[in-house]
């Protein structure tokens, strides 16, 4: 097998990048998990009190999605740096779709902060179609995340085929991100179909939990190990 000499592997750029990764994974887990579930309730008027009540928590998850958005936009470049010379063609789809993911996430950020304007703003909406209001940005904002998960999972697939034909990153890593990817692909078809089948559920929720531990797992090697290792690329054309 010929392989060249991985000039492009920058160790300092794979430092940054398993930073980056962590730094996301702690920054999304509160905006996109903790906040939503003490703020957004079943009932309008409920999650309208609560978001008032929470004040403060509401805007560090503001920030914290804020960080994910910049954080994102400084991995995609360095991911694509680290891998173009692997699969140039493979890594430039990697690129693309987890901009597209960022973009939706941006949007997605718009749809959260909407209920504080109209709740602290002025306006001329009486409280229940206050109310209303809110809950519909809150709902828009809950399937606007199934929206990203579509692009992300696409780009876990070209990422796990790019780590999978290296010859630097652990083949479990490769198949863990690839095998995975399905995961947020399959749940944003069943939710944004609303489809109701326990089977693709627990389909799903099963390679989520691949595709999680793989993903944590990529980020502390790249942390750890990336940095340090003495890698060999397979070139490919794709």
């Amino acid at each position: 097998m010929n392989t060249t000499p991985p000039t492009h592997w920058d160790p300092a750029a794979a430092r940054t990048a398993g930073a980056l990764y962590l730094a996301i994974a702690v920054c999304g887990g509160f905006s996109i998990g903790l906040v939503p579930m003490q703020i957004v309730s079943d009932d309008a008027a409920s999650s309208s009190a609560n978001l008032l009540a929470n004040l403060g928590l509401f805007k560090l998850g503001v920030l914290a999605d804020s960080l994910v958005i910049l954080f994102e936009l400084a991995i995609t470049a360095i991911l694509y740096h680290l891998f173009r010379q692997v699969g140039p063609k493979m890594a430039m789809v990697a690129l693309i779709s987890r901009a597209g993911m960022i973009t939706v996430m941006g949007i997605n950020m718009l749809l959260w902060v909407m209920p504080y304007v109209l709740l602290t703003g002025q306006n001329s909406w009486d409280t229940g179609q206050q109310h209303d209001l809110v809950q519909m940005f809150f709902d828009a904002h809950a399937m606007g995340v199934f929206v990203w998960q579509l692009f992300f999972g696409v780009h876990l697939l070209a990422l796990g085929w790019l780590t999978l034909k290296s010859d630097v990153v652990p083949q479990v890593l490769g198949w863990g991100l690839f095998i995975g990817a399905f995961g947020y692909l399959l749940q944003g078809i069943v939710e944004l179909t609303f489809t109701d089948v326990a089977m693709l559920d627990y389909a799903y929720i099963a390679l989520l939990v691949i595709v999680t531990l793989s993903e944590v797992s990529f980020g502390l090697w790249l942390l750890i190990r990336g940095g340090r290792t003495s890698p060999q690329f397979t070139p490919a054309t794709a």
